[in-house]
């Protein structure tokens, strides 16, 4: 009886094998995708720039666009993406030099008030700052740090962000020519408050000087939702790219009729481009200028609306 007791304690549990095993597996797969991704990354540096950027395309799409013939909206923009090279693209990418485009056009009233622009962050003047305030970068998209409550501020760690926004290429991420030059700058900027936790953003689609489409972005760093709009503030029953649709009524803002005007004079003598501006019910802020939205990579639903919207940009690239 000893015996056999003594060998049962001794017999190994064939549960307790194979947790180790799995162990390594996962962790092998792990090193094979970081592998494959580290060579993708080493490869897409040598590609050129239209490859990336029609691989990325097909990738959102499901088909190749037609390149040198495009008919929808989005393979216009790709198209530009592609051909474009116009100063006027660079000069608009670029946040700080946009600016002088815009006084030049509407006076310097409608634009937010410049604190600081730098290339060295470590510089920024935040005890002379306001208690509200945005940061961003002047050669990228969607890189931004709203501060809400200087007090509260980390920093050390906006700082860092803010030197990880210099060293990164924007370029270099999305092949887009026009964010090629643009010099990695630090912007600081005037917070634009219109009772949101973030600021709702108006965004006009203008062809040949003439607003045509407006799409409304709330919520865009949490539950970012969107809703489509004709320039009459008629609810269009689509949607553009991933986000939902806005729940409930949508009210027209309080600066409907000068925000169109403002739009159609940044648009003029230009095939297309979407202005971007705040509503604070007190005054029209404007926001940005993008000539190639997304990359061409927001789809349409229903789909006939980016064969619509290509119809009405004549496209030019000089």
């Amino acid at each position: 009886m000893g015996m056999r007791g003594g060998a049962k304690n001794l017999r190994p549990s064939p549960a307790a094998k194979p947790a180790p095993i799995l162990k390594r597996l996962t962790m092998a797969r792990q090193a094979v995708r970081r592998r494959v991704s580290s060579i993708e990354e080493a490869l897409a540096t040598r590609l050129p720039d239209w490859f990336i950027a029609v691989r990325n395309w097909r990738r959102i799409h499901g088909q190749m666009p037609n390149i040198l013939r495009p008919i929808t909206f989005n393979e216009k923009i790709l198209h530009r993406i592609i051909f474009d090279r116009r100063a006027l693209l660079t000069q608009f990418a670029d946040k700080a030099a946009v600016r002088a485009y815009v006084e030049q056009r509407l006076g310097p009233q409608i634009l937010p008030k410049l604190y600081w622009l730098t290339d060295r962050p470590e510089t920024i003047p935040f005890d002379d700052l306001p208690s509200k305030f945005v940061v961003k970068p002047t050669h990228g998209s969607g890189w931004v740090q709203l501060v809400r409550d200087k007090s509260t501020l980390d920093r050390a760690a906006l700082l860092q962000t803010c030197k990880g926004w210099l060293e990164e290429s924007f370029y270099r991420r999305t092949r887009e020519w026009a964010y090629k030059d643009v010099p990695p700058r630090i912007m600081v900027e005037e917070y634009i408050d219109d009772g949101n936790a973030v600021p709702s953003d108006y965004k006009l689609f203008v062809f040949d000087g003439m607003v045509r489409l407006i799409h409304i972005d709330v919520g865009r760093f949490g539950d970012h939702r969107r809703r489509l709009f004709t320039p009459q503030w008629q609810e269009i029953d689509a949607r553009f790219g991933d986000s939902e649709n806005v729940v409930g009524e949508v009210p027209p803002p309080v600066h409907l009729t000068a925000m169109i005007a403002a739009a159609e004079n940044l648009g003029q003598g230009v095939d297309f481009v979407r202005a971007d501006f705040y509503d604070t019910g007190k005054r029209l802020v404007f926001g940005e200028l993008t000539m190639t939205p997304g990359c061409g990579h927001n789809r349409f639903r229903p789909e006939r609306l980016d064969h619509h919207f290509g119809e009405l940009w004549n496209q030019r690239t000089a």
